[in-house]
């Protein structure tokens, strides 16, 4: 599905991260592309979260203003 994130994800397996913040739009694609992260980096035993629906449902992340993504960073949670 992504080739390229899976060798960078294997690329990377010897740095040490404790937990990854995903930030995708909220369309069926950022929730697929999300999801495939998640399964991909949980069995390496990092902590995957996600930023909260802080931003309007279908915008683009690249529109948000700074406290609209400072109060999306506060409410993330683990997927």
């Amino acid at each position: 599905m992504f080739p390229n994130i899976s060798i960078a994800i294997m690329q990377t397996t010897s740095v040490t991260a404790e937990e990854i913040i995903i930030a995708t739009n909220t369309s069926i694609e950022g929730e697929a592309t999300a999801m495939y992260l998640s399964n991909l980096l949980k069995p390496l035993g990092i902590k995957v979260t996600r930023i909260a629906q802080g931003l309007p449902v279908g915008g683009d992340i690249q529109y948000a203003d700074e406290v609209t993504l400072a109060r999306a960073f506060e409410g993330r949670w683990e997927i």
